[in-house]
């Protein structure tokens, strides 16, 4: 009796609280439930990788420099680095110096004067799990400061994220957000060219007589021709110290070739001008401690930034000894603006350039958030209307409530008031159900509806198994009560089989799924945990009270 009455206290707890949820917390909706857009990004692994090697070859060299080790040649080749001392007593020297402050990073083979490190596959390993790791939490910072409602960001793989933006009203700009590296640079100007022409000519290039090189915009970068006679031939250049070495030109090690978009009215680029850069920037968006929309002298949009302690004792430093001098404000390997230094600047500044409000609101958010480790593309987009997504919730609703009313029926007409009670355990499931998806925060999908369904089909399973059971039971002339208890009993161990390897199935489609197919995964393993709970213990303590106070309405 008093079992009875714990037992009978705790349905009403469990049943109370469900109800109360419900009503005060809504279920988290998909992005095929109310519309959005689903991405999956792709880091450019590779290329950071090789722009690490690049930045080990430069300090290498510059560390060698200072140890008085004098080299022959230097190169990188993807993954390796070869270096060609001039003295061969040099050699175990600079062993030491290489192994010393990369031997994480580098495999050491020494043939002759020869110095070969290539990447290790340990580090290799480690650089991609991290590359992943720091873009996922990038993209992340820059979604919290779109304001999107409950984003989901999650890795899938060694090299790939999947981003579903709910409810998103400007996919293009999120795109945009999202994407974008934003490696802010400041450089010093060593010179500066308005045409080709002018730049291979400063660069020690000659341009043959009657011949000139002209630049025009493209959606994919400036294409490069030379004009010749009236006719105009397309230059195949991959970058610009490929044009200027093209005409016997050579741009210093230490130096760089940048553009600058110069734009119409309408944001369309009409031509470019170039940028002879020192190679090693002053200072970078890592000391970036602030940024945020603001206008020029002139009231046109900018950005302006403001950089932690260490960021701007370097810069006011630099300034103040370099008074007179060019300094490039570099976003991406592009120019934005190279105003002329005036006086010494410390901790603030800003970023001008054709920029509109919006551009220069998205770009505040993205140096606030920090750059990519690595560039990323998109390689899938799919966008869903809310329109779609309504229909798909009411499509829903109605195969799910109609899935309901036939059970329900169902279970009335074969089990009659066992049925009833079966039928009550149900709701309560629902309701259950219903309640955990909004305390855990889960995102109900149309997969997940499905789950829902599928759930609602597997909570009167368990019920069938124990009421056959019970008039198995009965059948053998036993009285109520021990029928009710070894109808039960005799279930339970069915019931736990069909329901643990059904639970293994769905633990194991979320852990490898993605998007949908978790939500149904959710769903379904969420559905099994309250049907056991109802349809076992909630329809247990109805039969009992049936069994102790009405015994004589009882009915299966």
């Amino acid at each position: 009796m008093k079992s009875l009455k714990y037992r009978i206290a705790l349905v009403l707890l469990v049943l109370l609280g469900s109800i109360y949820v419900m009503f005060t917390k809504p279920v988290t909706l998909g992005l095929d439930l109310q519309g959005g857009t689903h991405l999956v990004l792709q880091i450019d692994v590779k290329k950071a990788i090789e722009d690490e090697v690049s930045t080990a070859l430069r300090e290498i060299k510059n560390k060698f420099e200072k140890e008085n080790i004098p080299l022959l040649s230097a190169k990188r080749e993807e993954k390796k680095i070869e270096l060609v001392l001039l003295e061969k007593s040099s050699v175990q020297k600079a062993v030491e110096l290489v192994k010393e402050d990369y031997g994480n990073m580098f495999d050491v083979k020494v043939e002759g004067e020869k110095l070969i490190l290539t990447l290790k596959p340990s580090y290799i390993s480690k650089e991609i799990d991290r590359l992943a790791e720091q873009a996922l939490e990038t993209i992340r910072n820059r979604i919290d400061e779109l304001g999107v409602a409950e984003p989901v960001i999650v890795r899938n793989g060694k090299d790939r994220i999947i981003v579903e933006l709910p409810g998103i009203k400007d996919p293009e700009r999120a795109k945009k957000v999202i994407g974008k590296v934003a490696k802010l640079e400041f450089k010093e100007v060593v010179d500066t060219a308005q045409t080709p022409d002018e730049l291979i000519t400063k660069l020690g290039g000659t341009i043959p007589s009657g011949e000139t090189v002209s630049v025009v915009p493209s959606p994919s970068g400036a294409k490069f021709y030379l004009l010749k006679d009236g006719k105009k031939e397309e230059l195949k250049v991959n970058s610009l110290e490929e044009l200027v070495k093209k005409f016997g030109g050579h741009v210093p090690e230490d130096n760089q070739i940048l553009v600058q978009e110069i734009k119409d009215k309408s944001e369309r680029v009409i031509g470019y001008q170039f940028f002879i850069l020192k190679k090693e920037p002053i200072l970078t968006g890592a000391y970036l401690k602030d940024a945020y929309p603001s206008t020029d002298e002139y009231g046109m949009p900018a950005v302006s930034f403001e950089l932690n302690s260490e960021g701007a004792r370097i810069f006011k430093d630099y300034t103040s000894k370099h008074i007179g001098v060019r300094l490039a404000i570099v976003l991406d390997n592009k120019v934005q603006s190279a105003p002329v230094i005036r006086s010494a600047i410390g901790g603030r500044g800003q970023i001008t350039g054709q920029f509109s409000y919006q551009e220069a609101k998205d770009l505040s958010i993205v140096l606030r958030a920090g750059a990519l480790p690595a560039p990323v593309k998109i390689i899938e987009e799919t966008t869903v209307g809310p329109s779609l997504g309504k229909e798909s919730i009411e499509k829903g609703i109605k195969a799910g409530v109609a899935g309901l009313i036939i059970v329900m029926l169902f279970m009335v007409a074969y089990y009659k008031l066992s049925g009833a009670i079966a039928d009550l355990a149900l709701l309560m499931n629902v309701a259950v159900l219903w309640a955990a998806l909004a305390l855990l925060g889960a995102t109900l999908t149309l997969p997940g509806i499905a789950g829902f369904i599928l759930t609602i089909g597997m909570a009167v399973d368990a019920n069938v198994i124990i009421f056959e059971r019970i008039r198995e039971e009965l059948r053998k002339g036993r009285n109520l009560y021990s029928a009710v208890e070894a109808g039960f009993s005799r279930a339970w161990g069915t019931i736990i089989d069909a329901n643990v390897t059904t639970l293994v199935a769905a633990i194991v489609l979320f852990q490898f799924g993605t998007g949908p197919i978790k939500g149904f995964a959710v769903t379904l393993s969420l559905g099994i945990l309250s049907s056991m709970f109802t349809a076992v213990f909630v329809t247990k303590v109805l039969l009992d009270v049936i069994v102790k106070y009405k015994s004589r309405i009882f009915s299966i």
